[in-house]
């Protein structure tokens, strides 16, 4: 029998290795449970419609398709979730009278990006999220307690004592932060200000992409918000 060829970008870990990956997993969910984040799981699709309401993520998506599709669009309308936030947002949606907000989650599962594999990225990995949702207005302390639970729980994770992972280094971005210092300048607001604090272009968002830890976190954001209608508050 031929030697099979590994698929590039679906890492598959040998026994040690498996256990180090389940001690981290392990260590997260201890921290955010400690911090009272409830661990909830979603399903692994969702429609192809939903995926797409985020932007231009067309090419990540891995689409479903029967062997013997046939309907118009060539595949069954549902996606592999690329990230966490989408089907989050379903699930709050579709839950909310049966949860209590603030309601505070932490999830820790496999997503998939269609994207091309190279040191760092893959298009299979384990994404560890936690977020705070409220009805209403979230109040800001809760941006501040789940930066507070991400040091606390890689913090864990690079203790000798524990795992010793590689050291980690918090870098906040805040557009109030630059308006702040500006403002303590002396420096009017109007464009030269805001042509500073523009956003950074894809070419310079990958090249610190490929600087920073493999450690992929996210936080849900009103900007990032995926659905239409009574959305939740992120």
């Amino acid at each position: 029998m031929a030697r099979p060829t590994p698929l590039s970008g679906f890492p598959e870990l040998l026994p040690q290795q498996r256990i180090v990956e389940q001690r981290v997993i392990d260590t997260l969910r201890e921290t955010f449970e400690l911090h009272g984040f409830a661990g909830i799981e979603t399903r692994a699709v969702e429609p192809v419609d939903q995926l797409l309401r985020k932007g231009d993520t067309s090419k990540e998506v891995y689409l479903l398709r029967r062997l013997h599709e046939d309907s118009a669009e060539g595949h069954s309308g549902i996606g592999l979730h690329f990230d966490l936030t989408v089907p989050f947002a379903r699930y709050v949606l579709e839950n909310a009278g049966k949860l209590e907000f603030p309601f505070r989650r932490y999830q820790v599962q496999k997503v998939w990006r269609g994207e091309r594999p190279q040191d760092g990225r893959y298009r299979e990995f384990t994404q560890a999220d936690i977020d705070v949702v409220g009805r209403d207005v979230l109040p800001f302390h809760h941006d501040v307690e789940v930066t507070r639970v991400m040091v606390d729980a890689l913090s864990r994770l690079t203790d000798p004592a524990r795992l010793g992972l590689p050291g980690f280094r918090l870098q906040v971005n805040n557009r109030k932060l630059i308006q702040g210092f500006y403002a303590g300048l002396g420096v009017a607001e109007g464009d030269a200000t805001d042509a500073v604090m523009r956003p950074t272009t894809p070419s310079s968002r990958r090249c610190a992409t490929s600087a920073s830890p493999t450690t992929c976190w996210t936080r849900g954001s009103r900007s990032s918000r995926p659905w239409c209608g009574p959305a939740p508050t992120w």
